[in-house]
């Protein structure tokens, strides 16, 4: 039988004070996030932050422990544990920034989505939480020797006009975040999917430059420092792999040769500059709280 929402989250936000302007982000482990990019990205937002994990989901009823299988680890106390795929929703404050966060980094479950999607949308309900962001990584067709686009989609009209986003057109197959945003859809909720490009001809890579462009990307529009400059060692470390990766290959060079011409002409009918992105969003949240 179908587990309800109170059966499978464990709320410990009671005696947290209220977040300021809070936005959520997602990312999962899956399908959608290839080279682990975007749950990536998230570590590194919180990688020099303090941050209080305000509530999870039990795994019990989420996983196919046969395809994610937990690990076993000795403590530092030498004790034997078992570490099961964990999603937890962390708070991270930003004295500094214009707004809280809510960090969702987790694994896509294989079973029970419609409830799954209910805990987050209970956790968004609780913590006060004013826009989703989604956050995945996809393979394409981009050039190892560019700065990757980052596109976005959102069905909420008034949020696609103001921050220049599609409206989803994507009909087929899809993963947990899908579920996830249709019924934050049906609940009022507003959100948007954002999606970094990754090199396809180097998917079992690393990618930093896709991580920093995302970041780079989600500082500009919520205003919050997610210190993706200071990936720049390890841009350049794997650039240097990637090149020599293709090097060799004058039929690979070639392809990269085209793809750069195109990415080239994309650019020049980019989005709009970050802080114009920053204000629209701003005036979107003003324009929900007055509603």
């Amino acid at each position: 039988m179908p587990q309800e929402v109170d059966e499978v989250l464990e709320r410990y936000w009671e005696d947290a004070a209220p977040l300021r302007n809070p936005v959520m982000l997602v990312a999962l482990q899956g399908l959608f996030d290839i080279g682990s990019v975007a749950t990536s990205a998230l570590d590194w937002m919180l990688k020099e932050r303090d941050w209080t994990v305000v509530a999870d989901i039990d795994p019990d009823p989420f996983f196919d422990f046969t395809q994610v299988r937990p690990e076993v680890f000795n403590d530092e106390n030498g004790d034997r544990q078992v570490r099961w795929p964990e999603n937890e929703f962390a708070v991270v404050r930003y004295p500094e920034g214009s707004r809280d966060i809510v960090v969702l980094n987790g694994v896509e479950p294989h079973l029970a989505w419609p409830t799954f999607a209910d805990c987050i949308i209970d956790v968004v309900r609780g913590l006060g939480v004013e826009l989703v962001v989604s956050l995945g990584a996809a393979a394409e067709q981009v050039p190892h020797t560019r700065v990757p686009f980052v596109v976005g989609s959102s069905t909420n009209t008034d949020l696609a006009a103001r921050l220049g986003l599609s409206m989803p057109r994507y009909q087929g197959p899809t993963g947990v975040a899908g579920v996830m945003l249709e019924a934050m859809d049906r609940a009022g909720i507003p959100n948007v999917s954002l999606r970094v490009g990754v090199p396809h001809y180097l998917m079992n890579a690393q990618h930093p430059k896709s991580i920093a462009a995302l970041l780079q990307h989600l500082q500009h529009v919520l205003r919050v420092p997610t210190d993706h400059a200071n990936l720049s060692e390890e841009i350049s470390r794997w650039q240097e792999l990637h090149d020599s990766a293709v090097e060799d290959d004058p039929q690979a060079l070639g392809y990269v040769a085209m793809l750069e011409t195109r990415h080239d002409q994309m650019a020049e009918r980019m989005l709009p500059t970050g802080d114009d992105l920053a204000a629209e969003l701003e005036a979107f949240l003003r324009d929900q709280d007055d509603e």
